[in-house]
């Protein structure tokens, strides 16, 4: 049990020091992925919906996609970093557009998780819906 347990906080370690400000987001998206995923499969029976493949597919198709998406923020960071490396400045950041896709992501997905409890019959308090939404607002006008 004890080379497990060390087997798997050198594999965090190795992650969190590969990834630096990207692992908390990292970390965050799949959790948050895997949780839209148990609740949609959840709210789908309570909808009565009929739960196949080809929508359990889609759906981790989805979540890949969202990955990707984080792998080309991570790519325009390379980018910014070359790009200021040539200009002979060097940038103070690392991964801030794959953080900033990935927090975004993350307001998604926690906004998803919420339809989907609502959906299986729990009343929501009303304040989680908009601060997932005033958080992904803020994102998207840092962006801007």
């Amino acid at each position: 049990m004890d080379k497990i347990k060390a087997s798997v906080i050198a594999v965090f370690t190795a992650l969190s020091a590969w990834l630096g400000v990207l692992a908390v987001p990292a970390l965050l998206l799949v959790a948050v992925n895997l949780i839209d995923y148990g609740t949609g499969l959840a709210a789908a029976k309570f909808r009565s919906q009929k739960i196949s493949s080809y929508k359990s597919f889609r759906g981790i198709a989805k979540k890949i996609c969202m990955w990707l998406l984080v792998a080309v923020g991570a790519i325009f960071d390379c980018l910014l970093a070359y790009a200021a490396q040539q200009a002979g400045t060097t940038l103070k950041f690392g991964y801030a557009v794959a953080s900033l896709v990935a927090v975004w992501l993350i307001c998604n997905e926690i906004i998803s998780i919420l339809e989907n409890i609502s959906d299986i019959g729990v009343a929501l308090p009303p304040f989680l819906v908009r601060i997932a939404g005033s958080l992904k607002s803020q994102v998207e006008s840092k962006i801007n």
